[in-house]
């Protein structure tokens, strides 16, 4: 990664210090975005979290829910623009997978242009089904 240090990004597995406001700038490209308080409250109620933060902007961040035995799904990966294609959203699945490396199953859904994005990090493509309620957003 020329141009890039890594050792400026921090990962923290916890969000006491976050804020909604902290969250303001991400869902970049979404028809319709959560509001700051659906996004502070999405990773409060996640089972698992990861930020990463340059100084004391957050950058971005991972999230997943379980059923606490079997089943993982990450819902979010997020990293702001500027901050992409720096290996901040690689290292944040990394260390989400290390989180959950004992579940039988992880999934995720993405968009067909982000599959192979995730089949570098380890994922296999399959076929899924969504709904979407872009109302409750």
């Amino acid at each position: 990664m020329e141009g890039y240090t890594c050792k400026m990004t921090e990962y923290k597995n916890e969000i006491t210090e976050l804020t909604e406001e902290d969250l303001a700038e991400f869902f970049e490209g979404w028809k319709k975005k959560p509001s700051t308080a659906k996004r502070f409250n999405l990773l409060k109620n996640s089972d698992f979290v990861i930020v990463a933060y340059e100084g004391n902007r957050v950058v971005g961040f991972i999230n997943a829910v379980t059923d606490k035995t079997l089943s993982a799904y990450i819902p979010l990966l997020e990293v702001l623009p500027e901050y992409r294609k720096k290996g901040i959203g690689n290292e944040l699945v990394k260390r989400m997978l290390e989180q959950l490396k004992d579940y039988y199953m992880i999934d995720l859904c993405c968009d067909t242009s982000l599959a192979p994005y995730y089949k570098k990090l380890g994922f296999t493509e399959v076929t899924g089904m969504i709904i979407r309620n872009y109302d409750n957003i």
